[in-house]
């Protein structure tokens, strides 16, 4: 029996859907999440500490949800800047399918749920919140990180907020982001937003 991972491509489990009570931008929801994407009971505690802990979003612009699973920093991105167009993108085709389908539940329409490719590389991003897929690999993440921060738009407000556990690298992974970002984006500054249950929230902006 295949083994899935929350980074698959396409799991090959079983798909039957689970309702799951949950609080999203201070509001009691249900969405519906399933086996083989990453947290399937709910929000795990990295994606609360980015909730909790990350600045309110604008009240519009151009946002990314850096590996949506079945959407919940898309979904609050969304509920709290209604004017906003969200982003959220996986690889994962099933988590990819209950984040449409919360989008659609929940009315948010201004949320585009897609595949990386699928998202114009011109589109530039006023706000990116991720909880990213540190268990891919340290390859793999660098190639994923260097590929979306450059990114944001080039104005002062602009931002990315990344949620790591301490004891899986966050530390290391701001010193590298502060020195192998690309020289294209001008000067960086990344720095520790916050500091919570484990996990580090880092800022990455324009200096």
């Amino acid at each position: 029996m295949p083994t899935d991972h929350y980074f698959s491509a396409q799991p090959a489990s079983d798909d039957g859907l689970r309702h799951v009570r949950t609080r999203l931008a201070g509001r009691d929801v249900e969405v519906v999440t399933a086996a083989g994407i990453f947290s399937p009971d709910g929000i795990d505690k990295g994606t609360r500490v980015l909730l909790d802990q990350a600045p309110a979003p604008p009240a519009a612009g151009t946002f990314l949800d850096l590996g949506c699973g079945w959407g919940p920093l898309a979904l609050t991105l969304a509920l709290e800047s209604p004017d906003a167009r969200v982003h959220a993108v996986d690889i994962n085709e099933r988590a990819l399918d209950l984040a449409r389908r919360n989008a659609a539940s929940l009315d948010c329409g201004e949320v585009r749920v897609d595949r990386p490719d699928d998202v114009d590389p011109q589109t530039r991003l006023d706000l990116i919140w991720s909880n990213p897929p540190i268990r891919v690999g340290k390859q793999a993440l660098h190639e994923l990180l260097l590929t979306w921060l450059p990114r944001l738009a080039e104005h002062d407000d602009a931002a990315a907020y990344l949620v790591v556990q301490k004891n899986l690298g966050a530390d290391s992974l701001q010193t590298w982001l502060q020195t192998s970002l690309p020289p294209a984006m001008g000067p960086v500054q990344v720095t520790r937003e916050a500091s919570s249950k484990g996990f580090r929230v880092l800022r990455v902006a324009r200096a």
